[in-house]
């Protein structure tokens, strides 16, 4: 199967992680520049489990951030061991503090020889949290409380899946709505985002609820000044954390727009190196050059996550039928 080239606006996202780990209130403030920026959604690693990388509380320093903001989604990501249950129900709180606007990404580690069984934690992982989920979406008494959203209808946060490894493709084409790929050229990019939706209608799903976006490293320090060779339109650059893109806004704009209209990606997820200066960069300059050349929205279609993304708010499978006993 072959997907058609990128159609529509772009999709925008942004980790805003920091080394200042316990200060919530700069984590607060990448949140509402994300916001102003008109990024679909921000990430926020919790670090949970990872004593050499602690992390702070990502559902909860995302929750102040819901109260603070009113349309960026707001997505913790859940790394090392970890209970489902909880995460469920800190997931569930944190949509009803943003009414509609929370989504969640787990992390699993992979086995260090780095074959097929790699792909069972996490397959695990995600089994469990539909399950979990199920309760939460039915408004059962249960983990999560009353159910999802504002208005505990049969709807659920946005699940977002790291498919760049070969083993998660699968776990991330039956149960993402949003996958992750790093990719060192668009190439390669579009070549996983036809696998990933091809696997996606062999599940049963239409490939068009998969959104696909392409994880980049964004150093924006040199300003306006040209991207280094074999970075910008030349493409990222290899790094020990995935492609790097280092230069300034102007060339990261067109090597978005380039990639977009190659059909490569549905979008973005950046990270900021350095997160003020770059986030900052991003929204000011590769941002508005985005919208200046109609290809990023100027305003927000909707208040929800899903409504950001396009995608449509599906009754979980586990929800009994209004009306029913």
């Amino acid at each position: 199967m072959t997907s058609s080239p990128g159609r529509g606006l772009l999709h925008l996202a942004a980790a805003v992680d920091q080394a200042e780990a316990a200060d919530a209130g700069r984590h607060v403030e990448l949140v509402r520049l994300a916001e102003r920026g008109g990024l679909d959604f921000v990430t926020l690693d919790s670090g949970t489990g990872r004593p050499d990388r602690p992390g702070p509380d990502a559902p909860a320093v995302l929750s102040r951030a819901a109260a603070v903001t009113h349309r960026v989604g707001l997505v913790p990501v859940h790394t090392g061991p970890f209970r489902v249950r909880a995460a469920v129900a800190a997931v569930a709180a944190l949509d009803r503090a943003g009414r509609g606007r929370a989504g969640w990404r787990i992390d699993a580690p992979a086995a260090e020889d780095g074959d097929a069984r790699a792909s069972a934690p996490l397959e695990e992982l995600w089994r469990e949290a539909d399950a979990e989920e199920g309760v939460a979406a039915g408004g059962e008494s249960g983990p999560a409380g009353a159910g999802w959203g504002s208005d505990g209808a049969a709807s659920r946060p946005v699940r977002v899946v790291d498919a760049t490894d070969g083993h998660a493709r699968a776990v991330a084409a039956r149960y993402a709505d949003v996958a992750l790929v790093r990719a060192g050229n668009s190439v390669q990019a579009r070549a996983v985002r036809d696998e990933l939706h091809a696997a996606a209608a062999q599940s049963g799903r239409d490939p068009g609820s998969l959104c696909v976006l392409a994880c980049l490293l964004i150093d924006l320090g040199d300003g306006e000044h040209a991207a280094e060779p074999g970075h910008g339109g030349g493409g990222p650059r290899h790094s020990a954390l995935g492609p790097l893109y280092r230069g300034g806004p102007v060339d990261l704009a067109e090597l978005i727009g380039t990639w977009h209209r190659e059909g490569a990606a549905d979008g973005f997820h950046l990270t900021p190196v350095e997160p003020r200066r770059d986030l900052e960069r991003l929204v000011n300059g590769t941002v508005a050059l985005l919208q200046h050349r109609g290809l990023f929205r100027t305003f927000y279609p909707g208040s929800t996550l899903r409504e950001h993304l396009g995608l449509s708010r599906p009754a979980h499978r586990y929800t009994a039928p209004r009306g029913a006993a």
